[in-house]
């Protein structure tokens, strides 16, 4: 790859939309290509284990924490050398998880509170090199063994998409549909053969 490297991949979405599962599949590809990669995630299980509120419960210091350690984790990452960095759940992830949750509670967030979080979530550099959004099928049932919430899931689905839509994030969505994600797959793959070929 050039000297720009590692190139970087994230993905953000409401919970249970296959985010895991396509970075793994990318993942796959590009060890199949030779390239070294380097993960992230993990952050929302991590955050509870630290004792922060996640989910429907998330406030503007759980959401804080994600943002920051999600940084964090993706400079590490980066810093390993790899070719490729895979991003589970991109910074702009842990805001709309926050929006959502005080939609949830029929509470609105204090303006500049969101606006401070947005300037957090903006400030990693470099950005992506591809932003995967995933889009909620709401044929798909919600696993209720882990207390999530269907009106919460898809309130989380709309604020991703009104963020990146809102921001002007150059990003790809990606549902459920088979085609979709190997279509994103191959864009994937594609996009760091050709960084290796500069």
């Amino acid at each position: 790859m050039t000297s720009s490297k590692p190139l970087r991949i994230a993905v953000l979405g409401t919970h249970s939309t296959g985010k895991t599962t396509l970075l793994k599949r990318i993942e796959i590809q590009l060890l199949g290509h030779s390239l070294t990669v380097a993960r992230t995630g993990r952050l929302g299980k991590r955050a509870a284990a630290a004792g922060l509120p996640k989910m429907q419960h998330h406030t503007a210091q759980s959401t804080e924490w994600i943002i920051a350690q999600g940084i964090l984790d993706e400079t590490y990452a980066a810093a390993q050398g790899a070719d490729v960095v895979l991003i589970d759940r991109a910074a702009h992830d842990a805001v709309a998880y926050f929006e959502a949750a005080m939609a949830f509670r029929s509470e609105a967030p204090p303006r500049l509170e969101r606006e401070r979080l947005l300037t957090l979530a903006s400030t990693p550099l470099p950005k992506c090199d591809l932003l995967f959004a995933t889009v909620l099928d709401k044929s798909v049932p919600v696993d209720t063994s882990h207390g999530y919430d269907a009106g919460f899931r898809r309130l989380v689905d709309d604020r991703v998409h009104r963020l990146l839509a809102n921001d002007v994030v150059p990003h790809q969505r990606v549902t459920s549909d088979p085609d979709s994600q190997a279509h994103a797959v191959d864009v994937a793959v594609q996009r760091c053969l050709k960084e290796e070929l500069v």
